[in-house]
């Protein structure tokens, strides 16, 4: 860890405490500690993984309907596990009741106070209220927290649940609504009481500021012998790591039978698009999981079920399954694919309902941002040679050794390196959030206890680079300044400070139950900005209730919310940024102009927003160096393509999935050569890296192009509290930072001897003509007179990689159209409902009227396939950021493009000629200063007449003046 990550945090502290103060709790920063690390029966023993048959859920008879006629709540809640059961046509039990809400909780509640020991149900009540409500800080959780407490309390009569039955149930529930109970009953006069409280805590890592209260408990002179004993106990089981050496260690071989899919997984075959709506609920979203017939795959349903039944006869074997696949987990950063392999292939957690844990992935290459979940969700994720292991496979893992055995003839059919030294650390953990926080609460409580600080006896530190680069490239340098360093070189483990952080509304719902998990009530990460631009076109009812909900949640943490209709997460997003700072969101296309962005799973995303850092193992970086001048009919999007297109020429990238090459994946992808674009231009170029898999990316600008931009930006934000947008102080710190860069703008830029693990160069004098991706791949590339005159039936102008000039030269090349209808059907979607407004004032939304388009509400529209979708089998032109198999539309073909071709294509009915295309843009070269204008709201009379009525506090500009010190 870097020196002064410590005080990065301090600062995030701060922020985290405001926001706490508002919603009447402690942020999780003020203790690095992840979830409860329950005492339970060990999955692991002798030499191999124990099989667990709730592996496959058979949930008839886990959940038994048979049931007295006198518990209204039994008898609903019997009703829905019935109807669950008989999902998927009753496949593998069905699906797994959802957890208990609120209400349901509260209705169990009363039915436990009323019922007597002798009753029939008792037990099962009880069980229910043990094993079916979420921990952490869940609505249900607060239910049951307060129940437990006022039993534990005696402040109710005990009837089905003991006081200390009740004491080891909220030892349970992680943190949170549980902790402060627990502590009381440290100073209580009960030796019973008070001896299994510790017990419980010593097992629970989110106690946050508790741990003072412990400590104080501990030190003060006015506290019991007994008291000071209890809390001396739970100290030092905490700096003895008991609740992690409690746990049992990663065998030497863990034994798994192999279930292959063959070629590239992305997370649209895991995690479908169409079937976004019901990722919070996992047992009924895993049904989705490779949905689509493939390769050795056999859905039950083509197209609607995955292969449950291949999966349910594989499990027969006595093992667990284990996800292989030639390159795993390409695509968006989704919790939600790791959730569905999970289900099927992880362990059950123990007072967790519906979430699982563990489990193997094996890869050729496995995407990053899914290794990444993959580690958070407590699994053990491998890349090696998978081209000995076939579906039905039962193999042993040598997991020391690095040695994978087929058991039946005893052969090494491959062998691997851990990614780390730390993995297996994290399995045992039960993933690397808890790690992290596990071991800073170790540390932690041995200073309190005197002692070292130091954690390296226990766990498995990692371990820093040899070679020290010469130079810093700017990704370097910024992830550096985060954490307080002059630059963090590759290999090296860090804990970046968040300065901004951002969630979508397809993950949104899961940020919120990872949240919930982590007992987070505060934000320590100085912004958290959550979207609705993926559903609120076409909102399901389940999305009416997250756009009702989920901005609540967010703004009462000190997080700022947008609107169903305001558009594209990143569009707003980027309008927030501090020039060379740090962040992560939970959409793959949180790829930052300015600073750099390192996008992740759900789980990482609240951990990042909750404690106000992000663990980071600094990857290399890709320098692509642009050189020349952009020829005639060239535009930014051409570029875009240009980088894989040279990769692919130079070598340094392939198409084929087995052994792929790409050198971008894990790194960073540096850009140069391209200072004077605007911000705006400049995102599409960093958005696009979540296509080469790469960790982040950076763009070095001149500062006159970010100048602009912030000045726009502060006018635009002082607008949105003028509007009533939420949360106010976090808004009003966010325009103070801006102010503070303005006042001094100064660019990080890298230094000259800087190294890298590869650089390409592009010599823009040698594009001469369109370049685009082919179906489906967006790494296949082509020039464009190497797939003219491919019919077209529908093209789509929409994404996070459209502005607002993208429409305006599609709108001007429509206008000029020599026909009145388009022979193709046309969508257009613009990124913000800003944009919609000024192309509506410029008279574009007339011209796309007139030529029979289809304008969409601002937001992602077609490009994540969950909303409207083109016809199935057609050939599409588009301009969105990915191209996967289904993505779109059911076995349509789509190509990417810039949005003038798209609107070329439009209206010639098929990819045009380069002649052709060229004539179409010979006029706006000339036109080219009003087409690619960008929204200045410095310069809209509405916005500056509603920013000059915000004044900031002065208590938000002396935060932001702290954090730009950090």
């Amino acid at each position: 860890m870097l020196g002064r990550i410590a005080t990065a945090r301090r600062g995030a502290s701060i922020l985290g405490r405001q926001a706490a103060k508002r919603s009447g709790a402690a942020p999780l920063s003020t203790l690095i500690g992840a979830a409860s690390s329950v005492q339970t029966e060990s999955k692991w023993i002798g030499g191999g993984l124990k099989f667990d048959s709730r592996a496959i859920p058979a949930h008839a008879a886990s959940y038994s309907t048979s049931r007295p006629l006198n518990s209204a709540f039994l008898a609903a809640y019997d009703e829905h596990v019935s109807e669950r059961a008989a999902m998927a046509d009753g496949k593998m039990g069905g699906i797994a009741p959802k957890p208990l809400d609120a209400a349901q909780c509260s209705e169990l509640v009363e039915e436990i106070k009323a019922a007597s020991a002798g009753d029939a149900n008792a037990d099962r009540l009880v069980e229910l209220l043990s094993e079916r409500v979420p921990p952490g800080v869940d609505e249900a959780a607060y239910v049951k927290a307060s129940y437990l407490s006022a039993v534990a309390l005696g402040e109710v009569p005990a009837t089905l649940i003991s006081q200390v039955r009740a004491v080891e149930l909220l030892g349970t529930m992680q943190g949170g609504y549980n902790v402060g109970t627990l502590v009381t009953l440290l100073s209580g006069a009960d030796d019973d009481l008070r001896n299994c409280a510790a017990q419980q805590l010593k097992h629970i890592l989110l106690v946050f500021d508790a741990f003072y209260d412990i400590e104080d408990i501990y030190n003060s002179d006015s506290s019991t012998p007994e008291a000071k004993t209890a809390a001396a106990s739970v100290l030092e089981s905490w700096a003895d790591a008991e609740w992690y050496l409690s746990r049992p260690e990663v065998p030497d071989k863990i034994t798994v039978t192999v279930f292959k899919v063959t070629g590239e997984t992305n997370t649209d075959d895991l995690s479908p698009a169409q079937d976004a709506w019901s990722r919070p609920d996992i047992p009924l979203h895993a049904l989705a999981m490779l949905k689509n017939s493939r390769e050795g795959i056999d859905p039950e349903v083509d197209g609607e079920i995955g292969p449950l039944g291949q999966m349910e006869e594989l499990m027969k074997k006595g093992h667990p399954l284990a996800y292989v696949g030639d390159v795993v987990g390409t695509g968006s950063s989704r919790k939600s694919a790791t959730n569905s392999v999970l289900w099927f292939m992880g362990e059950d957690m123990p007072y967790v309902p519906n979430i699982k844990s563990g489990g193997v992935c094996i890869g050729g290459k496995i995407a990053p941002i899914f290794f990444n979940t993959m580690e958070d969700s407590g699994a053990l994720p491998i890349e090696m040679d998978v081209n000995g292991l076939n579906t039905g496979d039962v193999i042993d893992i040598y997991t020391k050794e690095g040695e994978v055995v087929d058991a039946a003839c005893d052969e090494v059919v491959a062998k691997f390196d851990l990614k780390t030294n730390v993995l297996l650390d994290e399995v045992r953990a039960g993933g690397r959030i808890p790690l992290i926080i596990g071991r800073g609460l170790t540390g932690k409580a041995r200073v309190a206890l005197g002692r070292d600080g130091g954690v390296s006896d226990i766990f498995q530190m990692p371990i820093d680079p040899t070679d020290v680069p010469r130079g810093f490239s700017l990704a370097q340098k910024m992830v550096g300044k985060a954490c307080g360093v002059d630059g963090v070189p590759p290999g090296k483990y860090c804990e970046p400070a968040m300065t901004t952080v951002g969630s979508q509304d397809t993950t949104g719902p899961m940020t919120r139950d990872e949240l919930k998990s982590l007992a987070c009530l505060g934000f320590s990460a100085d912004l958290v900005m959550q979207s609705f631009c993926h559903t609120a076109a076409y909102p399901k009812p389940v999305d009416v209730v997250t756009h009702h909900t989920l901005p609540d949640f967010i703004q009462t943490r000190g997080g700022v919310s947008l609107r169903p209709g305001d558009g594209i997460i990143h569009s707003w997003l980027n309008r927030m940024l501090v020039p060379d700072t740090v962040g992560t969101g939970g959409d793959s296309h949180t790829r930052f102009p300015l600073g750099v962005s390192f996008p992740a799973g759900s789980g990482l995303v609240a951990f990042a927003a909750a404690t106000g850092i992000f663990p980071l193992d600094m990857p290399e970086s890709v320098l692509v160096r642009f050189t020349g001048k952009m020829q005639p009919g060239i535009t930014l999007r051409d570029l875009v393509q240009a980088i894989p297109y040279t990769a692919l020429k130079n070598g340094l990238l392939t198409t084929e999935k087995k052994g792929k090459i790409n050198v971008f994946s894990g790194r960073v992808l540096e850009i140069e050569g391209l200072p004077d674009l605007k911000c705006e231009q400049a995102f599409e170029l960093s958005d696009a890296s979540a296509e080469r898999s790469a960790a982040g990316c950076t763009i070095k600008l001149n500062k006159e192009p970010v100048i602009e931009y912030l000045n726009s930006n502060v006018v635009m934000l002082k607008w949105m509290i003028s509007e009533g947008y939420g949360d106010p102080r976090t808004l009003e710190r966010r325009i103070a930072r801006m102010e503070d860069w303005l006042a001094q703008p100064d660019l990080m830029e890298a230094d000259p001897n800087a190294e890298y693990a590869e650089i390409i160069e592009i010599n823009m004098d040698d594009i001469k003509e369109p370049i685009l991706a082919l179906p489906n791949d967006p790494d296949a590339s082509a020039l464009l007179s190497e797939v003219a005159g491919d019919k077209v039936d529908e093209v789509f102008i929409g994404s996070c990689m459209t502005n607002i000039g993208h429409f305006r030269a599609a709108g001007k090349l429509l206008a000029d159209r020599a026909t009145a209808t388009l022979p193709t059907k046309l969508w257009i979607a613009p990124p913000t409902k800003m944009d919609e407004a000024q192309l509506t004032e410029e008279g574009y939304y007339s011209t796309f009227g007139t030529a029979g388009a289809r304008t969409e509400m601002p937001g992602c529209s077609l490009c994540m396939g969950n909303q409207a979708r083109v016809e199935p089998g057609c050939t599409t032109v588009s301009t969105s950021t990915r191209n996967f198999p289904n993505r779109l539309g059911q076995g349509s073909n789509v190509y990417l493009a810039s949005a003038e071709l798209a609107a070329v294509a439009s209206i010639e009915g098929e990819l045009p000629s380069v002649e052709t295309y060229m004539k179409h843009m010979a006029n706006m070269d000339a036109v080219a200063a009003d087409t690619y204008r960008y929204l200045n709201f410095d310069q809209l009379p509405k916005f500056v007449e509603a920013s000059d009525r915000v004044e900031i506090s002065e208590e938000m500009k002396a935060a932001a003046k702290k954090l730009s010190l950090l």
